[in-house]
């Protein structure tokens, strides 16, 4: 048994799971985002270690090979991958620790890590996600089509997991998900080991 909990959130893109994970951590402590590896270029203002481990495809199937991912999936044209050694390190450290992965690689997670608490991230409509979309003016046309048929693919899965957050309102959204982590820590086998010292004392 571990000490943090981890966390699958999933989401079809643009409905906002970077922007939601990104107030939880601003809010709390103890919880952090597993740096995934990507042969996906870098973009404007990403920083290698931070955002994601830039690597070549070469290098990622190598890590592939040698067993080093605890799941890894390839999405349009590039891999994803999550260090399996990075991930246990934190979680004995008491970390929680969010992996943004998308189904395949949840499904993969579920196999290996059970007691895994997955939550998936839908927008309120197609034509809300696909405002989102535009309004980052990054992508063409011909992408926002793209990642518009495969958002509708994605929500074909949402299930799988164990809790469903709509982000219509961004701040009810974002309370949503710190509940479900509030949730996590108070849970009994987590309460017991996080407060072993205190629940001795109080039954000895």
């Amino acid at each position: 048994m571990t000490l943090g909990t981890l966390y699958i959130i999933s989401a079809p893109s643009g409905a906002g799971k970077t922007s939601l994970i990104s107030a939880l951590l601003e809010k709390n402590s103890g919880i952090e985002v597993s740096v995934s590896h990507t042969t996906r270029p870098t973009r404007d203002g990403e920083i290698h270690g931070q955002h994601y481990h830039f690597v070549s495809v070469e290098s990622f199937k190598e890590g592939i090979e040698a067993g080093v991912f605890l799941e890894y999936a390839q999405v349009f044209d590039n891999f994803y991958g999550t260090s399996k050694s990075t991930v246990k390190e934190r979680l004995e450290q008491g970390i929680d620790v969010i992996l943004e992965i998308d189904w395949q690689g949840a499904q993969q997670i579920r196999v290996l890590e059970p007691e895994a608490c997955s939550i998936f991230i839908l927008p309120p409509s197609i034509e809300a996600l696909e405002q989102r979309l535009q309004s980052r003016n990054q992508d063409s046309d011909e992408v926002i089509a793209r990642r518009l048929s495969q958002a509708k693919e994605d929500a074909t899965h949402f299930s799988e997991y164990d809790y469903v957050i709509i982000n219509q309102d961004f701040e009810k959204a974002l309370e949503e998900l710190q509940s479900i982590f509030v949730s996590q820590r108070v849970k009994l086998s987590k309460a017991e080991l996080r407060n072993a010292d205190i629940l001795r004392a109080l039954i000895d």
